[in-house]
């Protein structure tokens, strides 16, 4: 098996890309289609291995034009390796055998108990670089794979995303599906239900994809919820909806992950939480439940808040409408602190693996 070699990126260098979770369309395909935007741009032949192309949908979903990759309905298999630049492999917690000059592993969950310590993922994982989205996933995968992780968070379009004249209205973006983590809508409605009465005027949109995992039942059982609330649910929205959204935001609310302990069930909260880190860039005031990435993402009390009971949801959000002047400091700094996760850093980040 090759090393990890220096890349001088030869022209036309020929990448394979492996993300088996394309139809979600949520935030690793976000991560797996800017990587894939930046590699076009270095002049790298891609191609993706996948059911379908997605390309239409992902430029729907977050802008991002990866047309030009070759889409192919084939399997992997080690022999497709050979001759590869490069195998960038979104892993469910398995390593593929590769033969590419160089492999990442990108890994987007806190992945425990899943063999990472086997004979043959020691010896595979002496070859390829793992790429983790937080240091609350690195601090998982390194001790279930004995690796260095290098993290590379998430990116933001900094210049996408960007503050308009704010509205009175609190707002959540997230899946509406269990998948994985409890994304906790519900949650959120129950607390906004309490303090509506206290805040005239003011209303709570929960916006997010339908996809894999969200059943029509979801949809319908949290529109019964809120039908008596001021209450706006939007489903799949595109990006210049997304834009909007985030542009006029006062608050970012988020309880993804709601009564999970975040180190014996990991997987069951957020490993960074790409919408915050929008919502902040938009100049939004996050606050968002104290688990997993968020607690990266959000300095409490300098750029949001990290709340751990319902009450502290409820109260700190009270006290935010109260005092606008504290949202305006508050916007700012989130602002501020949205920078460490633009598109600029990604790509800069990636550079030096492949040049490592």
């Amino acid at each position: 098996m090759p090393g990890f070699g220096k890349c001088s990126y030869p022209n036309m260098a020929k990448a394979l890309i492996i993300n088996p979770y394309w139809d979600t369309l949520g935030g690793g395909e976000r991560y797996t289609a800017t990587f894939v935007r930046w590699l076009l741009d270095k002049k790298w032949q891609v191609d993706i291995f996948s059911d379908r192309n997605y390309s239409p949908a992902l430029s729907n979903r977050f802008g991002l034009d990866i047309s030009a990759a070759g889409w192919k309905n084939e399997k992997y298999s080690p022999a497709k390796s050979l001759g590869l630049g490069l195998l960038f492999w979104v892993s469910d917690g398995s390593l593929p055998i590769s033969f590419s000059n160089r492999t990442i592993i990108h890994i987007q969950f806190p992945f425990r108990h899943i063999g990472g310590g086997s004979l043959s993922n020691l010896v595979k994982s002496r070859f390829y670089k793992f790429v983790v989205n937080s240091r609350f996933t690195k601090s998982f995968i390194d001790a279930e794979f004995r690796v260095d992780s290098r993290i590379v968070y998430p990116p933001v379009d900094t210049t996408v995303f960007t503050p308009g004249k704010k509205s009175p209205y609190i707002l959540y973006v997230g899946r509406f599906s269990n998948l994985t983590q409890n994304k906790g809508q519900s949650v959120l409605i129950s607390a906004f239900r309490k303090i509506s009465p206290r805040i005239p005027g003011w209303k709570l949109i929960l916006a997010g994809g339908t996809g894999v995992g969200s059943p029509p039942r979801v949809i319908s059982r949290l529109k019964t919820e809120v039908s008596d609330l001021p209450v706006e649910i939007i489903t799949d929205p595109d990006l210049i909806t997304l834009k909007e959204l985030y542009s006029h935001a006062e608050i970012f609310w988020s309880a993804a992950g709601f009564g999970f302990d975040d180190q014996t069930d990991p997987k069951k909260v957020e490993h960074f939480g790409i919408s915050v880190a929008e919502a902040m860039t938009a100049g939004a005031v996050p606050v968002v439940i104290g688990l997993g990435g968020f607690r990266e993402i959000v300095d409490d009390g300098k750029n949001g808040y990290l709340w751990h009971t319902l009450d502290e949801l409820q109260s700190i959000t009270l006290d935010l409408i109260s005092h606008p002047g504290k949202i305006l400091q508050l916007s700012q700094s989130a602002r501020d602190k949205s920078n460490i996760f633009s598109v600029a850093n990604f790509r800069k980040a990636f550079s030096g693996l492949l040049h490592q």
